[in-house]
């Protein structure tokens, strides 16, 4: 590493370094990935939890935004044959050409705050990967871990949770970054199911009814469905298919649990 110049947090792509090695620790421990594994680090950063992973998996990609850490990565770690440092943003990434079996491959990270959702998405792109966990701002975490009804509950929530089974592990204080951030976080794993519940057709369907819903969750179902912009379904199939899913027309999106959107994206299209 380089010394001062590499240490130096950027606010501008929303770093704070993980230095509590139990953490690190634990958090490469939640992976569970074997000597057998392939392994996508998104954010490596100063290696903090790069450091633990090295040696102990078949195959480390490093995915570095940041010019002078990903010098720094590639100082360290550039002369290792199962090791592959990446200069580049996850989310211009293509992780079928980055990983010799997408589907197989383990993901970790500790992602930049203001992009979460954005990576999230990506990441559970197909082929996906048979686990991701990531460190997350905690209210992130209780958002796509929320109950149906809760105020936190929302497309966030449905989108992972239509394809994907979500965890919340543990909080990690903010002394153990530096610099110290304003917000706490959560370490949550994210577990893709196997096979895909849905069709590529289908998860189009479900993301486009499910964020419609949520930019009026206000609104009852029944109006959403007849007069968002993007869905304009006519009144009377709403009607019908209302009836026949057993659900009212008075409902908020919120209290509408992932396999009720996926029912009612299935019966409207």
């Amino acid at each position: 590493m380089r010394g001062g110049e590499a240490a130096r947090a950027k606010k501008s792509l929303g770093q704070n370094f993980l230095v509590d090695a139990n953490i690190q620790r634990k958090i490469v421990d939640a992976l569970g990935a074997s000597p057998d594994d392939e392994v996508l680090e998104v954010g490596p950063g100063r290696g903090a939890l790069t450091r633990h992973l090295v040696g102990a998996v078949r195959r480390l990609v490093l995915v570095e935004l940041d010019d002078r850490l990903a010098r720094a990565l590639e100082d360290r770690f550039g002369g290792r044959s199962d090791v592959e440092v990446v200069h580049a943003d996850v989310l211009d990434v293509d992780r079928t050409t980055l990983l010799e079996r997408p589907e197989t491959a383990r993901v970790i990270g500790n992602i930049p705050y203001n992009i979460t959702t954005p990576i999230i998405f990506k990441l559970l792109e197909r082929p996906r990967p048979l686990e991701i966990v990531l460190m997350v701002q905690a209210e992130v975490a209780d958002r796509i871990t929320a109950k149906v009804g809760t105020k936190a509950y929302g497309a966030l929530s449905v989108g992972v949770r239509t394809v994907a089974r979500v965890e919340r592990l543990f909080k990690v204080g903010r002394g153990a970054f530096r610099p110290v951030p304003r917000v706490e976080s959560a370490i949550v794993r994210i577990t893709p199911t196997r096979p895909a519940p849905l069709t590529r057709e289908q998860e189009e369907r479900v993301r486009r009814l499910v964020k419609a819903s949520f930019q009026w969750r206000r609104k009852q179902i029944r109006k959403i469905l007849r007069d968002h912009p993007e869905l304009r379904y006519d009144s009377g199939r709403v009607e019908a298919v209302l009836q026949a899913l057993g659900i009212s027309g008075e409902s908020r999106p919120e209290t509408l649990a992932p396999a009720r959107f996926v029912a009612l994206a299935d019966a409207l299209d």
